[in-house]
Order: structure tokens, then C-alpha cells, then sequence
């Protein structure tokens, strides 16, 4: 879970410099910010699923 939870983090900060390129009208950077926050999405996802996980583990049989 901690591992993807910095993974998480690693992409977001990896994207800040395109994130200030796009908001100057970079489009390149625009893409890349946008691939970044998909990629987030399925991270973020992945997180829930294993927080989830770890719940129904977590239960007394």
C-alpha cells in the first residue's frame, strides 16, 4: 500500500515544471500534464482497491 501511495506522489510532483509549461500555453506539456493525471486516476484507483483489501483482511472470520 505504501509503495503505491508513493508512487502516487512520484507522478504528481513529476508533472509540476509541464503543469507551469501548459498553463504558459505549452501544448506538448499540456498532453504530458494530462497522460500524468490519467495515470493518476489508475493509481489512485489501485490505492482504494488495496486500502479496500486490507479491510476485508482486517475482519474477524
Amino acid at each position: 500500500m505504501r509503495e503505491t501511495y508513493d508512487k502516487l506522489k512520484k507522478t504528481i510532483a513529476d508533472c509540476e515544471d509541464d503543469l507551469h509549461k501548459a498553463a504558459g500555453g505549452n501544448k506538448a506539456a499540456g498532453t504530458r500534464v494530462r497522460q500524468a493525471l490519467q495515470e493518476v486516476k489508475n493509481i489512485a484507483q489501485q490505492l482504494r482497491q488495496e486500502i479496500l483489501g486490507s479491510r476485508k483482511d482486517d475482519k474477524p472470520e
